[in-house]
């Protein structure tokens, strides 16, 4: 799809999803339970057009297929930057410059704390969830060193992922 087709059709559902909802924490929310289906129906198409016959089993091993090869079919390029969280086990995070979700949309001054990339968020979980990871995912902007912005998805697992971790880890 074209980008000023899917800036169209994005800016179209914001205003759907707009209409429905009070606060920018409901659209926010509404935008990411959108996502989590099409993360599903992502990951599965992805893993067909790669070949991938095997899931990930792994933390590291499904962010780092979802910061390389999700990312690029969604947006033609990697996501820039994955970390690890120096203060939580269980916490990851993806960094992108300017998400495309973000680059056409205007924010009103009613809802003036809006982060559209929820989209984005609600796509990583579904991708996460349908791939036996279950997880809380954020979007966040922070502010960039250069005056600007990013946004910073924050992936936070649930316990029984740590403890799969853990039991793989010392197989």
């Amino acid at each position: 799809v074209s980008q000023s087709a899917f800036a169209h059709l994005f800016s179209e559902f914001i205003q759907y999803t707009q209409a429905r909802s009070s606060t920018a924490s409901e659209l926010e929310r509404r935008l990411e339970e959108a996502g989590v289906g099409i993360g599903v129906r992502v990951l599965e198409l992805v893993s067909l057009r790669d070949g991938k016959t095997r899931r990930e089993t792994r933390m590291l091993g499904i962010l780092q297929y979802i910061n390389s090869n999700i990312w690029k079919a969604l947006f033609g390029k990697s996501a820039d930057a994955l970390e690890k969280s120096v203060e939580n086990e269980d916490e990851f995070m993806i960094w992108e410059a300017e998400p495309l979700v973000n680059q056409y949309i205007s924010v009103p001054s009613t809802l003036p704390n809006l982060n559209c990339a929820a989209f984005v968020a609600g796509i990583i979980r579904g991708v996460l969830e349908s791939a036996g990871f279950p997880a809380t995912v954020q979007a966040h902007t922070v502010p960039n060193d250069n005056g600007g912005s990013r946004t910073v998805f924050l992936i936070k697992f649930a316990q029984e992922v740590l403890a799969r971790e853990k039991i793989l880890a010392s197989a």
